[in-house]
């Protein structure tokens, strides 16, 4: 599984770097609405219980924290902060063209 590099947070979204080269652009919007936290994703059904819709337009990031070496937590202007960001499943959330046509 390839491993982030580099992880340039701006108010639009994350810049995260590869180590196989791939660049990826995450806007803050889709990737609050991706966490996967017990408070986004039930527990019981798996059931997204919080969608991009759902957030607002406007949320960024207030802070970045590593977890480990297989992760970031990201606080959010929303005042959502349980969310974990496993490198694993950014990646397989890479909205870029390329990823989702795989």
């Amino acid at each position: 599984m390839p491993r982030p590099t580099k992880i340039d947070v701006h108010p639009e979204g994350f810049y995260i770097s590869w180590d196989d080269r791939h660049e990826s652009m995450y806007p803050s919007r889709y990737l609050r609405g991706m966490c996967g936290c017990a408070v986004c994703v039930s527990e019981w059904t798996g059931q997204r219980q919080v969608t991009e819709e759902m957030v607002p337009a406007d949320v960024t990031a207030v802070s970045v924290q590593p977890v480990g070496n297989y992760a970031i937590q990201i606080a959010w202007t929303d005042g959502h902060a349980t969310g974990i960001y496993p490198f694993e499943r950014l990646r397989q959330i890479c909205p870029c063209a390329a990823c989702r046509s795989t």
